[in-house]
């Protein structure tokens, strides 16, 4: 038993080549799990000469050094000196529960009539680290609050999740709780004001609730973390008040913010009824409208019919936002282009293009060939099908969002000039990407907007067939001249402006927020486009700033989509719709709002597909990056 001294004592570090070194605090959470194995084996064996008169101080004795290993992990993972010392002091005591537990496993006869008193200075003892550990607690607890804020993107599955832990303690574990169950209610019944007030609308464009969603998350997961984490009921009466002041301090900021506001009076929204209401007024997803580019049109739509025999690329080039994009679909889908061409493919590029991706795309609207025989075969085989199926015939081809001549020079063989008058279209922010791939093609530049057409646009985005109401058409001209002619800004605009009130006050509110972000370049319009963002509903701001997972330009099954927010937490329970349904309405609503466009719909009428746009995508990637809400892992 002498030989075994060596292990009655906290190992000191180590280092290895081959095994991982444990932390101070760690390898003391594990010596003294050694120490609960064998006062446990004492009482199994129920050595007769003490146990009558010690079980009740030895269980003490187990409930405090099993507190102590849970409370090591607590350990901030930079300690302070005071944090340093609070460890040496539990490693002291750690060695002298040893020392002790050692003598009497060589002496257990002499040893037994002091067992109860020697315990009882161990609980002493630990009474005074108490002390420390309070310091400890309110040391952590100010580190967390010190250390850069996560985000101020909340979810409410957070939140919720909370307020069901904190319920089932009050309900279902009440015996366990004793004296803090008041003080568990409190800061339930303060989660849940938070929970309602996060959910007004006229709040949440308050230019300091980022800050404060940003203190709620970071005191939603500490109590999370506490009431989860810590068995023995004194560290939550030790942990909770302190946390219970940051709630307070929460609840200022809160009121400060009620006081400060203009109109005085909060609007709970309760979503998704409130949504319905709005919804009533427009068809489930709004169809796209097209304001401008009437001679634009006519004139690339006479180029594709008409002009050269040869096969001839046809360019339409413009900043992003400006139309391109629709406008060619819009091309694709006329009725004369559609019944002057024997064979029409689309096909988006995007910046990460990929060969054979676009090989597919291209056989799988040439060909009537079965997607599953397509995508099995090999490259060559899919050039050759491509080659087949336009031969002798006069096709249009259109390449969607093309950045770089390569991506035309690597299919360019695979499409036959058989002088049949066959056409290929380039959307493309590159001006002489065109000029690049033939001398004889033909560049349109897309002009912006004029202000009365982006006021057209404007208009009838917010009100699609009825009438703008007198007062609002002054200060609505003026947010359509903010725009500086770019489509996708009005766009985005009007979306915001079609899920608010049709009151004048709030649409200065939108007019002065353009004013003060506004830059003369129209190029830089991202700030415009942010503030759809902003107005976004509480719940809706994660599932947007999700999409940034997704590659550029590549449509997004909606299923897949709606799948990834329920498994995320972001879609609300709701006792009246299963979560898929509250889910769909998300989508609905981020699509009515022009934050996420239909790819493609089902044969019911619902959305099948979707895609972002590339500045949306751009400016969702910043939020993300700013609110640092998740990390996005580029190729």
């Amino acid at each position: 038993m002498k030989d075994l001294k060596v292990f009655f004592a906290v190992p000191k570090p180590q280092l290895s080549e081959n095994t991982l070194s444990l932390k101070t605090n760690e390898l003391v959470a594990v010596f003294i799990d050694f120490l609960m194995g064998i006062l446990e084996m004492i009482l199994r064996r129920r050595i007769p000469y003490f146990t009558h008169c010690v079980k009740d101080p030895i269980e003490d004795l187990q409930t405090q050094l099993k507190f102590l290993i849970t409370f090591l992990g607590d350990t901030p993972s930079q300690p302070t000196e005071e944090t340093k010392s609070l460890l040496t002091d539990i490693e002291a005591l750690a060695n002298e529960v040893a020392s002790f537990l050692y003598s009497f496993i060589l002496k257990p006869r002499t040893m037994g009539t002091g067992m109860d008193v020697a315990i009882s200075d161990f609980l002493q003892k630990i009474e005074i680290l108490k002390m420390k550990i309070k310091d400890h607690c309110i040391m952590v607890s100010m580190m967390q609050s010190g250390l850069p804020t996560k985000t101020s993107v909340i979810s409410v599955f957070v939140v919720d999740s909370l307020l069901n832990d904190l319920k089932d303690l009050m309900d279902q574990k009440a015996h366990k709780i004793g004296g803090v169950k008041d003080q568990i209610r409190t800061i339930h019944d303060e989660i849940l004001y938070f929970r309602s007030f996060l959910r007004d609308i006229e709040m949440q464009q308050h230019p300091k609730l980022g800050q404060v969603i940003m203190r709620i998350t970071d005191t939603v997961h500490e109590i999370e973390y506490i009431i989860n984490s810590f068995a023995p009921i004194w560290y939550l009466e030790i942990r909770l008040p302190h946390v219970m002041e940051k709630i307070k301090l929460i609840r200022m900021a809160f009121e400060e913010m009620k006081k400060n506001h203009e109109t005085g009076i909060l609007q709970v929204a309760n979503y998704p009824s409130q949504q319905v209401s709005l919804q009533a007024e427009k068809p489930l997803i709004s169809e796209e409208i097209m304001v401008g580019f009437v001679d634009e049109a006519m004139k690339i739509a006479e180029q594709l019919i008409g002009g050269t025999e040869q096969r001839q690329i046809i360019s339409i080039f413009g900043m992003s936002g400006l139309g391109k994009t629709t406008l060619a679909k819009r091309l694709y889908s006329d009725p004369s282009i559609v019944y002057h061409f024997d064979k029409r493919a689309w096909c988006v590029v995007s910046q990460t293009y990929q060969k054979r991706n676009l090989m597919i795309d291209i056989l799988r609207t040439l060909s009537d060939l079965n997607i599953d025989v397509i995508i099995n075969m090999e490259d060559e085989r899919l050039a050759e099908e491509i080659h087949k199926s336009l031969k002798g015939r006069r096709y249009l081809i259109v390449f969607d969002n093309i950045w770089n001549i390569e991506s035309w020079y690597d299919l360019e063989r695979y499409f036959p000039d058989d002088r049949s008058r066959s056409r290929i279209l380039f959307t493309t922010q590159l001006k002489d990407l065109g000029r690049q791939a033939s001398c004889h093609s033909v560049i349109n530049a897309l002009p912006f907007l004029s202000e009365a057409e982006c006021w057209d646009l404007l208009r009838q985005k917010v009100f699609l067939k009825g009438h703008c109401p007198p007062e609002l058409q002054k200060i609505g001209k003026q947010i359509a001249t903010n725009c500086h002619g770019l489509p996708i800004a009005v766009v985005v605009i009007a979306a915001v402006l079609a899920n608010m009130e049709k009151k004048e006050i709030k649409w200065q509110q939108i007019a002065r927020s353009l004013s003060s972000h506004i830059n003369e370049d129209p190029s830089k319009c991202m700030n415009i486009l942010e503030l759809s963002y902003k107005h976004l509903p509480m719940h809706l701001k994660p599932c947007f700033l999700y999409l940034g997972v997704f590659q550029e330009d590549k449509e997004i099954p909606a299923r897949k989509l709606m799948s990834l927010w329920i498994s995320e937490g972001f879609i609300e329970k709701n006792k009246h719709k299963s979560v898929e349904i509250v889910a769909e309405e998300y989508l609905t609503d981020l699509i009515d709002r022009s934050l996420l466009i239909v790819a493609k719909k089902r044969s019911d009428g619902g959305i099948k597909a979707c895609r972002i746009h590339d500045l949306m995508r751009d400016m969702c990637l910043r939020i993300v990056e700013e609110e640092n809400f998740l990390k996005v892992i580029k190729e």
